[in-house]
C-alpha cells in the first residue's frame, strides 16, 4: 500500500513538473497593432466640416482599438496624390484612408503595386481587389435639408426669410460627388413647392471664406434667404454672409450649427466619424475586405439633419413632424432621390 502511495505522488509531481515547464509556443503570439493612415482632403484639418468630422472618428477608433494612426496634410492634396498614396503604402500602412474625392485616378494606379496594403477612398469608386469604397447617400440627408429650406422660406412672422420662393445651394467644385447633395436639395425643395427656385453656383475652392460670402451675398441679392453650403472651409464666408444680412445658412458634414447661432437653419451632417471608425473596427477583426462597397444612407444613420438646436422654435413643430415623415419614405423606398453619381 505504501509503495503505490509513493508511486502516485511522483506521479503527481511529475505532471506538476511538465506543466510549468510547458513550452511557450503553445502560447497565442502578440499580435501587432494595425497600422493606419488617414489622407486629409482639400480644406485640411480645422475646416469645422468634413475633415474634421473623419478626424474625430479616426481619433476615436485609435483609442478604441489600440491601433497606430497617423492623419497625413498635404498643402496640395490634389497635386500631390499619387505621392501621398505611395508614401503612406511604403511605409508599411495595413490601411491608407484617403479622405480626396480627386484621389480615385491616381488610387487606381497606386494600388495595384502594393497588393499587400488595403486602401480604402471615400465618396468615390474605385474598381481595384485591395480598394474599399466608402460611399454616402448624401442626397437623401440633403433631400430633407431642401424640404424644410422650401417649407421656412415663405413662412409668415419670421425676420429671416422673404415671401420670395427662392433659396440657394454653393458648392465646392462642380462634380458628381458635390452635385450629389445639390441634387437632392433641390428634389426636395421641390418634393415640397415645384415653384421654389433653388439658385446654384460653385466657389471652384474649399477653402475661401471670401468666395464664399462674396456668393451668398449674391443669392441674397436675388431673393434667396436660405443658402445651403457643400464647400468645405469656403462655408464659412456663407455662414458669415446669413449673419450680416439676417439669413440662413445650412451647414453640411458636421452639425456647423453653434458656428453661428441662430443663422444656421440646420445642417446635413455626413458621419464620416462613424463611416471610419466602423472601417477601422471592420480590419481590426478581419472583417474588411478589398474590392467592396460599403454604404451609408439614412437608413444606416449615415446621414441626416441636424438637431437644430438654436432654431428649432424658429419653425413649425408641424415642419419638423413632415421632414419625419418624409424620412420614413425615403428608407421604405416610396420617396426616391436621384443619386448623380450612378447615371
Amino acid at each position: 500500500m505504501k509503495k503505490f502511495v509513493v508511486l502516485v505522488s511522483i506521479l503527481m509531481i511529475v505532471s506538476i513538473l511538465a506543466a510549468c515547464g510547458a513550452p511557450a509556443a503553445t502560447q497565442a503570439p502578440a499580435v501587432p497593432a494595425k497600422k493606419v493612415a488617414l489622407i486629409i482632403a482639400q480644406g485640411g484639418l480645422g475646416d469645422k466640416s468634413y475633415n474634421d468630422l473623419a478626424y474625430s472618428g479616426f481619433q476615436r477608433a485609435i483609442k478604441d482599438f489600440g491601433i497606430e494612426g497617423k492623419a497625413i496634410e498635404s498643402a496640395d492634396p490634389v497635386g500631390e496624390g499619387e505621392q501621398l498614396l505611395r508614401t503612406a503604402a511604403k511605409n508599411g500602412y495595413d490601411l491608407v484612408i484617403t479622405l480626396e474625392y480627386s484621389h480615385f485616378d491616381p488610387l487606381a494606379r497606386v494600388a495595384p503595386d502594393y497588393p499587400k496594403t488595403l486602401f480604402a477612398i471615400v465618396n468615390i469608386g474605385v474598381d481595384q481587389p485591395n480598394v474599399v469604397t466608402v460611399l454616402f447617400k448624401e442626397q437623401e440627408g440633403s433631400f430633407l435639408a431642401g424640404a424644410l429650406a422650401a417649407m421656412v422660406t415663405t413662412m409668415p412672422n419670421n425676420p429671416k426669410v422673404n415671401a420670395d420662393k427662392v433659396i440657394g445651394a454653393i458648392g465646392g467644385t462642380q462634380s458628381a460627388g458635390i452635385d450629389k447633395f445639390l441634387v437632392g436639395f433641390e428634389e426636395g425643395a421641390h418634393y415640397i413647392d415645384p415653384n421654389v427656385q433653388v439658385l446654384k453656383a460653385y466657389s471652384e475652392s474649399f477653402g475661401d471664406p471670401t468666395k464664399g460670402k462674396e456668393l451668398t451675398v449674391s443669392m441674397f441679392e436675388q431673393k434667396a434667404d436660405i443658402v445651403y453650403q457643400v464647400a468645405g472651409g469656403t462655408g464659412t464666408g456663407v455662414f458669415a454672409a446669413a449673419e450680416e444680412q439676417n439669413h440662413y445658412a445650412i451647414g453640411v458634414d458636421s452639425d456647423q450649427d453653434g458656428l453661428k447661432p441662430g443663422f444656421i437653419l440646420t445642417s446635413m451632417i455626413k458621419r464620416t466619424d462613424n463611416a471610419i471608425y466602423d472601417m477601422i473596427g471592420k480590419l481590426v477583426k478581419g472583417e474588411l475586405k478589398g474590392g467592396t462597397t460599403l454604404e451609408y444612407g439614412l437608413k444606416e444613420d449615415g446621414v441626416g439633419i441636424s438637431p437644430m438646436t438654436y432654431t428649432k422654435t424658429d419653425v413649425p413643430a408641424d415642419f419638423l413632424t413632415k421632414i419625419e415623415d418624409i424620412k420614413a419614405k425615403i428608407i421604405s423606398g416610396e420617396i426616391k432621390v436621384t443619386d448623380v453619381t450612378k447615371k
